[in-house]
């Protein structure tokens, strides 16, 4: 298994663990609840999936860069929803 399906499995399961729904794990990082996830979020996100402090901040940029579809630099519900069926689709 790489780096990056370590890492999306990580994730998977803070979300699958600690949620509800990815809706409800959306919500929680959105801190200031303006329907977008900013790289400060992302990397809190990280930290609780346990990713390494040291590649925390590159693996938000990989992550924006990867899904912000709409070039805002943010990634919106769309956006994030888009990214947790690609991380389910990789597990199975």
């Amino acid at each position: 298994m790489g780096q990056k399906e370590v890492i999306l499995n990580k994730i998977q399961i803070l979300i699958t663990n600690h949620f509800n729904t990815p809706e409800a794990a959306f919500a929680f990082f959105d801190k200031n609840g303006d329907g977008k996830l900013t790289k400060k979020e992302i990397v809190k996100l990280l930290k609780e999936a346990e990713i390494s402090g040291f590649i925390r901040g590159i693996v938000s940029s990989k992550l924006i860069e990867g899904y912000d579809k709409d070039g805002d630099g943010l990634i919106n519900w769309e956006e994030f929803k888009f990214a947790i069926d690609e991380i389910s689709d990789e597990s199975k």
